[in-house]
């Protein structure tokens, strides 16, 4: 699809932005594997945080292919950077869907402005891709609800101080027992245990407990037995955005790559000379750029409303496709700048490693793949 000019405009004057603020400080944000609160702030400073959330909230209320033009410009040179803002708005999208207008007014301004941060809490030890094998429980008690559980692989633990909860309120009914709710850290979430991952290792990764939390009827997000439908369309949004995360890393090492061809020289001339590297970049752009088609395509959809029933399917082909050609070409990208690549000292090698997470988090690919099969089959 075509960008508008103001999107345009908008990509722009965020690559200006990224490269200015956010690009100097990747290398250390991933050596140190702490959460990098300077790029943080100066995306709040930019208003990044409120771009998804909904104007009547304080957001700018931009529609999602904006949205993933931001996702990739800041991909592009810092993944772990990205996640600062595709996480909340991933924790906030039951909210601004399905929830209720007390649950908006109280927590959607507060993202907005960076105020507040949240996370998104589904996956379980043994319940990742089997969402209704999850055990954590809400037992109703007068007028709260009481939670108790683990959950896993927890984007923004211990940073965010809001956590949107999926837990069964009825154990025997399923996936038809499942509920959301919206937990506040102070009200005892604890994390147990942080990840030490391969990539993103600026964006903290944990444990979360909920021991005996209590969480108000009010912090429901609608009716008791209707998460499940809010978790798998809350993620029919949100992957697209994960492909355009995807995208951006790729493009940040074709660009890394391509730099490097015009600087390098073998056999008395630039490699950027070489027919067999020309070849490689490339593929790497005609991927990048059929990625970043299906991307919009996808956000588009969500603005539109979904009106032919294609998001689910589409989400997931944004998704699988641009994280696999995102490995693909950061691959690629480390061969083009052959031993320099191995090392730290270019950020072919850190691209490489955040590309990976692109293929697991929100659906590993070959879930996606089942996603597809599933409407192709209907």
């Amino acid at each position: 699809m075509t960008l508008s000019e103001e999107q345009h405009v908008f990509r722009a004057s965020l690559r200006r932005f990224c490269e200015e603020r956010i690009a100097p400080n990747a290398a250390e944000v991933d050596r140190r594997g702490e959460y990098p609160w300077d790029n943080f702030h100066a995306c709040v400073e930019m208003g990044l945080t409120g771009l998804g959330m909904p104007e009547a909230y304080g957001g700018a209320g931009a529609d999602h292919v904006t949205q993933a033009i931001m996702a990739e410009e800041i991909a592009r040179v810092c993944a772990s950077t990205s996640l600062i803002v595709l996480i909340s708005k991933l924790g906030m999208i039951p909210v601004i869907n399905w929830g209720s207008e007390a649950l908006r007014e109280r927590y959607l301004p507060a993202v907005a402005s960076g105020e507040s941060q949240a996370s998104y809490c589904l996956s379980e030890a043994d319940a990742g891709s089997d969402v209704a094998a999850m055990r954590t429980r809400a037992v109703r008690d007068g007028d709260h609800y009481v939670i108790s559980g683990t959950k896993h692989w927890i984007t923004n633990a211990g940073i965010s101080d809001l956590y949107t909860v999926f837990a069964k309120t009825d154990p025997a009914a399923g996936h038809r027992g499942i509920s959301a709710f919206v937990v506040e850290r102070d009200w005892g979430v604890r994390v147990a245990k942080l990840e030490d991952k391969m990539g993103i290792k600026g964006s903290p990764t944990g444990e979360v407990v909920f021991d005996k939390v209590r969480v108000p009827v009010g912090n429901r997000i609608g009716e008791e037995g209707e998460g499940f439908r809010i978790a798998m369309a809350t993620l029919d949004r949100s992957r697209p955005t994960v492909g355009a995360q995807a995208l951006g890393i790729g493009q940040g090492a074709l660009d890394q790559g391509v730099a490097y061809m015009k600087e390098r020289h073998a056999f008395g001339r630039p490699i950027a000379e070489l027919q067999g590297l020309q070849f490689m970049v490339a593929d790497m752009a005609m991927r990048l750029e059929a990625a970043r088609g299906l991307v919009h395509r996808a956000c588009a959809t969500i603005d539109e409303g979904d009106p032919r029933g294609d998001l689910s399917s589409l989400g997931a082909m944004a998704k699988c496709f641009a994280s696999d050609v995102a490995m693909d070409v950061t691959t690629n990208a480390v061969q083009l700048l052959g031993g320099n690549g191995y090392t730290k000292d270019f950020p072919v090698e850190r691209m490489m490693r955040d590309a990976k997470i692109t293929q697991i988090y929100e659906g590993t690919n070959q879930i996606q793949r089942v996603v597809i099969a599933k409407k192709l089959f209907s």
